[in-house]
């Protein structure tokens, strides 16, 4: 599927992976607006990978165009 079916995905809830990703990434998610320290934090995007946990993701133009991205269970 491409980035916007995706993006729909994400904001349900679901998780995501490109299939084209040969590595140790699981799953790309949305964290939603939450608070720390009383501030308002906006959503952003996190990946899990393998040995690592969760770090901030951003796609590239590349993962924006892709066509190949799917749902994690």
């Amino acid at each position: 599927m491409n980035f916007e079916k995706a993006l729909k995905e994400l904001k349900s809830g679901k998780k995501i992976i490109r299939v084209g990703w040969s590595g140790a990434e699981n799953y790309v998610r949305l964290i939603r607006e939450s608070t720390l320290d009383g501030k308002t934090l906006t959503p952003y995007f996190v990946i899990h990978v393998d040995g690592e946990g969760y770090t901030m993701f951003q796609p590239t133009v590349c993962d924006l165009l892709a066509e190949d991205w799917k749902l994690v269970d």
